[in-house]
């Protein structure tokens, strides 16, 4: 048998795709409003709900049969926060602008309904492996999710991509500048992100027409 066994293994694939905790489930969305206007920041914040909800997944399973259940949802807030701290001090050491870039949004991971609800209803219930990837898979779905919008905006809004010049020189009119086009200053604003999410479930379930609700 190898690492993953079937069941195993649709942890990870189901959130990227009929089971999103953006787009099926909508949660997160605040964060994909946010700070999707650059790619960059969307990648660093799919990084960092990862490193959260994963560890902490296993964390809460660890721990899941010595947490009384009347404070449970303490000891969950005192772990998520734990992590965030660990990210939001890497960041400030390794990646300072990016960090002013992402500012409070990634303290607000710790009411990120996605890893408070992953928490609740897997890793209390689950041996530390499979809430590993349960956490991987839904961080995962999140991630793709904030990397596609973040890349649409960013590239239609600035004519970048990771702050680096795609489409030509909107000064010096080269590229597709030289063409007629310019940058749409709407792409970067927060609306935006939600017309653009809107897309992405309209094409979900125009491919799986299980997931139309009645």
């Amino acid at each position: 048998m190898g690492l993953l066994s079937k069941k195993d293994a649709k942890l990870i694939t189901d959130p990227l795709a009929d089971n999103n905790p953006i787009t099926i489930q909508v949660l997160g969305i605040c964060s994909a409003l946010a700070i999707t206007a650059e790619l960059k920041a969307s990648l660093v914040m799919g990084i960092a709900v990862m490193f959260v909800l994963g560890i902490g997944n296993v964390v809460i399973s660890l721990m899941r049969n010595i947490i009384p259940s009347k404070i449970r949802i303490i000891v969950q807030l005192i772990v998520v926060a734990s992590l965030v701290i660990i990210v939001d001090q890497v960041l400030k050491a390794f990646a300072y602008e990016l960090s002013k870039t992402l500012s409070v949004f990634i303290g607000l991971i710790i009411t990120n309904c996605i890893i408070m609800g992953r928490f609740e209803a897997f890793a209390l219930a689950n041996k530390p492996w499979r809430s590993f990837l349960d956490g991987i898979g839904n961080s995962l779905g999140y991630a793709v999710i904030l990397i596609i919008v973040g890349f649409f905006r960013e590239l239609l809004g600035s004519g970048t991509l990771f702050g680096i010049p795609v489409l030509g020189d909107p000064i010096e009119k080269t590229g597709v500048y030289a063409l007629g086009y310019e940058n749409n200053g709407f792409m970067l604003m927060p609306p935006m992100a939600l017309i653009i999410v809107g897309l992405i479930i309209w094409v979900q379930r125009s491919r799986n027409k299980a997931l139309i609700e009645d």
